[in-house]
């Protein structure tokens, strides 16, 4: 080692020289130079100031969490990962081994060790795994109607929906609950609502039904529902004090960006409502890795934005670190990259002016050094390298070091169908998430009022019906009645016209009157 080499040695050492627990991640290297046992290390105490993994396709992203999240459950840190690629399921078997790997641990000054880790498989959509659901009522008026994206009007409306189920006992669980009091609202129960709550526009009601449409089109119907997945969970130790990493399947889910960023506020709000104040523990409850983190942001609204803004701020309290995996920093909002910790920056290409300039503004994200031209080595850097600046014990910014990322134990590779399959059948949150419960909600007991009306409705139609009738028969009878009695009188003779009348009388008249006449 020249003077140069050994100065640059001192300087990390000094820099990323920590008194508490750690996570090492590799060596800094120099130049193309890695220097041995200048090791990049990263306080355990600091993993909940959350943190930025970036950098073009193919760098080492996936690869990084996985070693991130490997040290962490070697540490009895439970993890949460989003596996939007793919591969990541491998970290439930050991790694094959290989002699780049060999030889990369002797650059880095440290034998490479295989090993698996305890994993949960997890899913929101019809993939196989464990499910993580989530009811609407856990949502709430404002969380629901800022993902909706909804105006003031529209949310004061869901508002209303909520306290009038509330006030009703009308648990709202699923999309066809909610779906269910839109419409009751609008038709049956409108002189209801009216009368107790105010009126209610349809246009408004029917622009709040075309939001929900468009996530139940996402697959929000398998996400909404029961029975809601405990985030307490997510925060299991094994039998062998290793944290348990909770891999969520997302492969189906680039699409549907909307489903993605509905759960991720509602994980973090549930999370954040959820988990205890932790103060200065010296140690994270869980770390949460967010892959292809611009799903939850490129379609997130103001309002949305600014709930994930806070949330990034407090949560951080409770001892959850949130770790956001994307291809460039820009794709972070400012306002959130400037809460990110733990910044690991793959290489960058420059292809076009446009690349060019973000490099430019990625380099700006990192302390400058003296030993690097930023901008220029971020095009540089091979797969497995990557700037890393972290925060040390006090808090401030470690040196800015270009490093040699260490190999991930576990296996970096799919798990094959049958591997799968032993891992889902294994768990025991598989047979408690599992069940398809469909409880009487909103939408049935709605139903069965609704048929009450109905049922009143036509109790009262028939009952109107009847007595029209009973009043129809009635005046034929008293016509009849009346007929009767006229024609009575009609044939009723005076005594004296009968006796007038009658053949005896006649006879004797003719009988006087032909003696007068004789």
């Amino acid at each position: 080692m020249n003077q140069k080499q050994q100065e640059f040695f001192d300087y990390i050492n000094e820099g990323y020289k920590t008194k508490g627990e750690f996570l090492t991640l590799g060596a800094a290297m120099l130049g193309e130079e890695t220097i041995t046992d200048a090791l990049v290390k990263v306080p355990l105490k600091t993993l909940n100031r959350h943190g930025l993994i970036a950098g073009a396709t193919g760098t080492g992203k996936t690869k990084t969490l996985q070693v991130l999240a490997e040290n962490l459950s070697e540490n009895g840190i439970p993890v949460l990962l989003m596996d939007i690629k793919g591969d990541l399921s491998g970290l439930a078997e050991p790694s094959p081994g290989h002699p780049k790997i060999d030889e990369r641990h002797t650059k880095i000054g440290f034998p490479f060790e295989a090993k698996k880790f305890p994993i949960e498989v997890l899913t929101i959509s019809e993939q196989d795994g464990t499910r993580m659901r989530a009811t609407i009522s856990e949502f709430g008026p404002v969380l629901l109607s800022r993902i909706l994206d909804l105006t003031e009007t529209q949310s004061g409306i869901v508002a209303i929906i909520f306290k009038y189920c509330d006030d009703n006992k009308l648990p709202l669980l699923d999309i066809k609950d909610f779906k269910k009091v839109l419409q009751f609202v609008t038709n049956e129960g409108k002189d209801e609502i009216t009368a107790e709550y105010g009126r209610i526009s349809s246009s408004s009601t029917g622009a709040i039904l075309r939001k929900i449409v468009e996530i139940e089109q996402q697959g929000g119907d398998l996400f909404f529902g029961e029975k809601s997945f405990e985030v307490e969970d997510l925060t299991r130790i094994d039998e062998n004090g290793r944290g348990i990493i909770s891999v969520l399947r997302l492969t189906d889910i680039q699409d549907k960006p909307k489903l993605f960023s509905t759960f991720m506020l509602q994980l973090l709000a549930e999370v954040y409502e959820t988990f205890p104040e932790q103060g200065d523990s010296g140690r994270p409850e869980l770390i949460i890795f967010i892959d292809e983190a611009h799903l939850v942001f490129e379609q997130a609204s103001k309002a949305l934005l600014s709930q994930i803004e806070s949330i990034v701020k407090l949560i951080r309290s409770k001892g959850i670190g949130l770790y956001f995996v994307t291809q460039n920093p820009k794709d972070v909002p400012e306002d959130i990259l400037a809460q990110l910790g733990l910044k690991v920056q793959h290489a960058l290409r420059a292809f076009t002016a446009k690349d060019r300039k973000a490099i430019k503004l990625a380099a700006e994200n990192y302390p400058t050094s003296d030993y690097y031209d930023t901008k220029e080595v971020l095009t540089q850097l091979g797969i497995g390298e990557a700037f890393i600046s972290v925060l040390n014990e006090k808090g401030i910014p470690t040196p800015l070091a270009r490093t040699m990322l260490r190999a991930p134990m576990s296996r970096m590779d799919v798990l094959t169908d049958k591997e799968l399959s032993n891992v889902i059948s294994n768990s025991r949150l598989y047979y408690k998430y599992n069940k398809d419960l469909d409880r009487d909600s909103a939408y049935e007991l709605l139903n069965e009022k609704i048929n009450a009306i109905n049922e009143a409705e036509q109790k009262a139609i028939a009952d109107e019906e009847a007595q029209k009738e009973k009043e129809r028969l009635a005046k034929e009878e008293a016509k009849r009645r009346n007929s009767r009695t006229y024609t009575r009188r009609s044939t009723r003779q005076d005594p004296l016209v009968k006796v007038l009348t009658s053949a005896t009388f006649i006879r004797a008249v003719f009988g006087i009157l032909k003696k007068v006449i004789k």
